[in-house]
């Protein structure tokens, strides 16, 4: 990393825990690739503490940062400007600072989406089940929509997230050329037959991530059909047993690593105008 001086620009990552991150490595990696006189800090900030942590970000001039749980969706509520996809989600992930204007951010979504592309996939115009309502998998909804995946189906339990899932397929609905849907999890026939007409099937939920990796969200390989792609948003463990049970079944898969690494080179380029040189970070931190 370069020497810090009192030119060094400061970005950094609000939320708790943020300890484990691995956003400091990629970042001042990012950095230090391109010659920036950059710096990334984590800072253990909760909710109660968001507000004041904000505007003290605001008032030291700080160029952006990124949020993470559990402060995505209170930042939606202090940032002065919302992107259409973190209007639309609910959550900022990635804040940009611009003479003490917040425009708040969700690049979540992209990363997903560019992690598709990364795998030598095209879904635009296809169809997708999505499994789960909460913050990762309406992430990976909106920005899909936005993007021009033609239906979206989303199958969530009902739980706390169920409304609120209802309300984001509405706006998409609405404001989106994408036909999106809400169906109840536990309806199997439905869920069978969605994932016979999807292209791809994606696991927006936690089920099947360490330590808890023997759990599975598809009961079994009677779901999937040739030419499926099934993709988890979870990258611990590398391959989660959904992804082993469809690969078993000859589909195409991909986990959730390369949706970190693009939803961080996003806010990379949101804050210093230049693309991260993600072949260098995958190799070093991916690979």
């Amino acid at each position: 990393m370069k020497e810090i001086t009192g030119h060094t620009v400061l970005t950094g990552l609000l939320g708790s825990p943020v300890a484990h991150s691995i956003s400091p490595m990629m970042h001042n990696e990012g950095f230090r690739q391109l010659d920036l006189d950059y710096v990334y800090l984590c800072f253990d900030v909760g909710t109660d503490k968001l507000k004041t942590a904000v505007e003290g970000m605001k008032a030291m001039g700080v160029r952006g940062f990124n949020c993470t749980m559990p402060d995505k969706n209170l930042m939606c509520e202090l940032a002065d400007e919302l992107s259409p996809a973190a209007r639309l989600i609910g959550a900022v992930n990635t804040v940009l600072n611009e003479d003490g204007k917040l425009k708040g951010y969700n690049t979540d979504g992209i990363g997903y989406m560019q992690a598709v592309k990364d795998a030598g996939h095209n879904i635009i115009g296809k169809n997708m089940t999505l499994l789960g309502a909460g913050g990762a998998a309406t992430a990976v909804c909106v920005q899909a929509a936005l993007d021009g995946v033609a239906q979206i189906n989303v199958f969530s339990i009902r739980d706390q997230f169920f409304e609120r899932a209802q309300k984001m397929v509405d706006t998409i609905n609405k404001e989106t050329n994408c036909k999106a849907s809400l169906y109840d999890f536990e309806d199997e026939t439905v869920l069978k037959k969605s994932i016979a007409d999807s292209h791809i099937l994606t696991n927006g939920t936690s089920v099947g991530m360490a330590p808890n990796t023997d759990n599975c969200i598809i009961k079994d390989k009677s779901f999937f059909h040739e030419g499926l792609i099934v993709s988890d948003v979870i990258y611990n463990p590398r391959e989660t047993k959904l992804l082993k049970m469809a690969k078993e079944a000859g589909c195409e898969t991909f986990n959730g690593l390369y949706m970190l690494l693009y939803q961080g080179a996003e806010a990379f380029k949101i804050w210093t105008g230049k693309e991260m040189p993600v072949e260098i970070i995958k190799e070093k931190y991916f690979s």
